[in-house]
């Protein structure tokens, strides 16, 4: 048997409800009747017992339908003799959202086949609910309460109540639901989850074999990520982007028009009566249409519903929608987008012209005659390379330039370096011409971390730069930072010795002295003991950033993605032992030309564990690893500082590595503005007056 779906109830609305309704002529109504055979649907035929004052529905499919006479046939025919014997046929229900019809139509005929009717003249529209019910199929269901799971399918939904239908599985049985508390519930699209929340019971059926439950979502909202108090800026744009999506539940294509959007997610409006988005449900994918010819696809997920009162009974609901993933070349593309919202002068990996780019660089004294004497043997290689990443835009690096009538203002860039960890580089800034371009850059790129941070296709969980001690804004900004949270585990600051060795070329390689030894790194337990001196030493981030752990220094899906890309990324690792006891562990690392400025991607870095080695090892170490670098010099970095003081090795500059762990992003944030004042905050919100 048959019953109507919760739109439409088993018996016709009484008194002032039914009169009240919006009359519909058979017109409208016929073709109505035909749109749902168009659409293979069906309709309610109702039916009293012809002794006792019960109902029943059963549901018919109208054939076509050209004027008076309505031709259905049954569904379902298993309990047609008895509603023939027992039964009078009253009045029938077509769906129509939150509108259904009643018709009273004359019973022409019924037989095992189908059943006609006469249409009447009119027929009577009654607004059944606040929200429109949709249909559903498909969708398999499950829920547990205290442990015990049960399972059925989604019957139909709205965002404020779903009813499930399920059976019991032995040994459970129904009683052991209890329906004064809530149900953890789970909604899946094949093997693919798409919602997942709590609800409350707020009414269920009787039957012992198969039970319907409607359940209502206990939360208007869900945090999907810790909170923030510096949250990503939203932005308005004119003309608003439409929000596009096949809805998971309903399988109804829906179009909505954004209210505001960020980085990180969008907000939307909707009529409550016909609202749709359910805080938890997730959308595999969402499209952001901008304009004819460009839109961007993400895999969204609804996070808040809000009810705005606009009174005369009208009411809204706004939603936010937070971004799970997306390609991370489309994310470029709308925070291009969104930071030229913010400020005309900001942009992201946007064209640059490459000479005006260089002569930026020497202007501003960020090549200053020392480092261009470095590398200016193989310019034509560093232009080269400088090309593929500001023209070709690879998702392994990123630009950030402040630009004014085609003239570049202020720069600064980043590139991931590290499976999740970004080196922050090339930040300079015109300062003659914008005292303010510099520190829109750094804003720009904070602002990106921040939209970006807690997505996966990202891989963004530390950001790191190395600094001069003697450049007084990023000592300020960065150090400043760094020793005011005073907590390494947040930020971590380490200092470096920086040298060039000068190769000896012609001469015969020397051998290490007895009980000394370097060999290719090759086991867990030499990493674990740096891991061990470098928490003792300073406890900062550099072992988890820079992937120093044996379960993460093989690998080396980052450095097949550089290959992939047309750049050169090795690491490689050697340990020194003296009578089997490790006493330094060396990194070459190897990029392309001028992939950094400095250097600093393309260097060895020893890590000293005991500060007696003879200077005479390290040197003769030094050497041994020169041989994987081109170029008569290798730069190299040597951890503590203090031991090449200490064994009055010379040295050129001092370097501090400055490492942020995201999770205090916030922090950081808070003391720029601190800092800066009225300054950073204009330009977080894109104001450089």
């Amino acid at each position: 048997m048959s019953v109507p779906p919760p739109d439409c109830p088993q018996d016709v609305p009484q008194g002032r409800e039914a009169s009240n309704g919006k009359s519909v002529n058979r017109r409208q109504l016929v073709n109505k009747l035909n749109f749902i055979n168009f659409q293979d649907e069906t309709i309610i035929a109702h039916f009293r017992h012809a002794k006792y004052d019960s109902s029943l529905g059963l549901k018919i499919k109208p054939l076509p339908c050209a004027g008076e006479q309505l031709d259905c046939c049954w569904v379902d025919t298993a309990a047609l003799p008895q509603v023939m014997r027992n039964y009078q046929f009253d009045h029938l229900l077509i769906p129509d959202g939150k509108k259904p019809l009643l018709a009273r139509p004359k019973l022409i005929n019924s037989s095992a086949e189908g059943i006609s009717f006469l249409l009447p003249l009119t027929c009577r529209e009654f607004k059944l609910r606040k929200i429109k019910r949709h249909p559903v199929a498909g969708i398999r269901a499950q829920f547990t309460q205290n442990s015990a799971p049960f399972h059925g399918v989604l019957m139909d939904f709205t965002p404020v109540a779903l009813r499930v239908e399920g059976d019991q599985d032995a040994p459970q049985t129904f009683s052991w639901i209890n329906p004064d508390i809530p149900v953890d519930l789970h909604l899946y699209d094949g093997d693919q989850l798409i919602y997942s929340g709590e609800c409350s019971i707020i009414r269920s059926s009787t039957r012992q074999s198969t039970r319907t439950f409607v359940l209502s979502p206990v939360n208007s909202s869900i945090r999907r990520f810790p909170p923030k108090q510096y949250r990503t800026r939203r932005h308005q744009l004119v003309p608003a982007p439409n929000v596009v999506f096949r809805h998971p539940l309903i399988a109804s294509t829906i179009n909505l028009k954004a209210v505001d959007l960020s980085g990180a997610g969008v907000a939307v409006m909707e009529n409550e009566e016909d609202s749709v988005l359910m805080p938890g449900m997730i959308i595999p994918e969402l499209e952001l249409a901008l304009a004819h010819g460009f839109s961007i696809a993400c895999k969204a997920q609804v996070l808040s519903r809000n009810v705005i009162d606009k009174g005369d009974g009208e009411r809204d609901v706004r939603c936010g929608l937070t971004i799970l993933d997306m390609d991370i070349h489309q994310h470029v593309r709308l925070l291009s987008l969104l930071h030229q919202a913010g400020n005309s002068h900001s942009y992201v990996c946007n064209n640059v012209d490459m000479d005006a780019l260089w002569d930026f660089f020497f202007e501003t004294g960020f090549i200053y005659p020392e480092k261009y004497a470095f590398f200016q043997a193989r310019k034509e290689e560093i232009k080269k390379t400088y090309i593929r990443l500001y023209e070709e835009t690879p998702h392994i690096a990123r630009h950030f330039i402040y630009q004014d009538r085609g003239a570049i203002l202020g720069h600064m860039a980043m590139v991931r370096f590290y499976e999740n960890s970004w080196l922050i580089h090339h930040h300079a800034a015109r300062k003659t011409v914008s005292l303010k371009a510099g520190l829109t850059v750094l804003n720009q790129i904070t602002q990106y971390v921040n939209e970006l941070h807690n997505l996966y296709f990202a891989h963004l969980h530390y950001v790191y730069c190395y600094f001069r001690p003697a450049n007084k804004f990023p000592n300020r900004v960065f150090g400043g930072f760094a020793r005011q949270l005073a907590n390494p585990r947040g930020c971590s600051l380490d200092e470096f010795a920086y040298a060039h060795y000068l190769k000896k070329e012609g001469e015969e390689r020397r051998g290490m002295p007895g009980g000394w030894e370097l060999v290719e790194t090759n086991g867990a337990s030499d990493l674990t003991e740096l891991g061990n001196f470098y928490g003792y030493v300073s406890g900062g981030l550099m072992i988890d950033a820079f992937d120093l752990r044996p379960e993460t220094s093989c690998l080396d899906d980052l450095e097949e993605e550089y290959r992939r890309l047309g750049f050169v990324k090795k690491r490689r690792f050697y340990s020194l032992f003296h009578e089997g006891t490790l006493k330094a562990l060396a990194i070459t690392t190897i990029t392309d030309a001028g992939f950094n400025m400095a250097n600093l991607t393309n260097c060895a870095t020893l890590m000293v564990l005991d500060e007696t080695i003879p200077r005479q090892v390290v040197d003769i170490s030094l050497e041994k690893l020169s041989s994987q670098y081109e170029g008569e010099e290798m730069p190299v970095l040597i951890y503590p500082r203090a031991y090449v003081e200490q064994q009055s090795i010379p040295y050129e500059k001092m370097y501090m590595l400055w490492i942020l762990n995201l999770r205090y992003l916030d922090d950081f944030f808070k003391y720029c503005d601190d800092l800066f004042g009225g300054d950073e905050k204009g330009a977080r919100t894109g104001d450089t007056r």
